[in-house]
């Protein structure tokens, strides 16, 4: 890796820009996502503040905004790995609430949330889920994304299908007043999300959270003001 003088932060108000030298059998692709993470305050202040990843501090900014955590909840983390967004979550609903993470991948433990392997799109998930967490949730997160394609009308229609599938298990679960929030693109193709969270819910957002990267079309829909049962969707 190379060093080169940027333009902002400390050295006399210029910062050093890491660059990495192409070796082996490193792709550009790897090698300009490498360097994206090198260069990123917020994957340092995450390692230097004990954050799993730097999705906490977008987690942290909702929270901030919409008060969406409070002490004694009942959260379910979809697609939680590596866990960011459940340590946060613990530390918001204490020892009186509880925070179940869900991932197709295994998770290092986090003291006081529940990790488990499992396909939150299995026909038994929601009983299952309800059961962890010994009722109903007061908010459903998913910061899940599909792996990327390099197409974005693919990758668009890709991570707003996972969406849409978070959305209907989040009205499974839910209890009345509940929240849910999710990972999506822009691009227009959530119509039919959109559509489905209205109905469900009282108030329904687009936020882009300033950790989300300014190059980036990541945007968060956030539904509060859940007006189902949790019986089914609709309700």
């Amino acid at each position: 890796m190379t060093q080169s003088k940027g333009t902002s932060g400390h050295e006399g108000g210029r910062s050093l820009k890491v660059r990495v030298k192409s070796a082996g059998k490193r792709t550009l692709s790897s090698k300009l996502w490498l360097e994206r993470q090198l260069n990123d305050p917020y994957v340092a202040r995450a390692k230097a503040e004990g954050w799993r990843s730097r999705a906490a501090y977008k987690l942290i900014e909702l929270d901030e905004r919409f008060q969406l955590l409070k002490p004694g909840q009942k959260i379910l983390d979809l697609g939680a790995a590596p866990g960011g967004w459940s340590q946060l979550a613990i530390k918001k609903v204490g020892s009186r609430g509880r925070v179940i993470g869900i991932d197709l991948l295994d998770i290092d433990p986090i003291p006081d949330v529940e990790f488990t392997v499992m396909d939150f799109n299995d026909q038994d998930a929601p009983d299952r889920l309800k059961a962890m967490l010994g009722g109903r949730a007061d908010g459903v997160m998913s910061d899940m994304a599909a792996n990327a394609t390099g197409h974005k009308k693919t990758d668009h229609l890709r991570i707003v299908a996972l969406a849409e599938l978070a959305a209907a298990l989040a009205c499974e679960v839910l209890a009345p007043g509940g929240f849910f929030v999710a990972k999506v693109l822009q691009g227009g193709t959530e119509g039919d999300l959109l559509a489905m969270l209205k109905r469900d819910f009282a108030i329904v957002r687009h936020v882009k959270p300033k950790a989300s990267r300014a190059d980036s079309s990541e945007l968060y829909v956030l539904a509060t003001g859940f007006r189902g049962t949790g019986d089914g969707i609709g309700d």
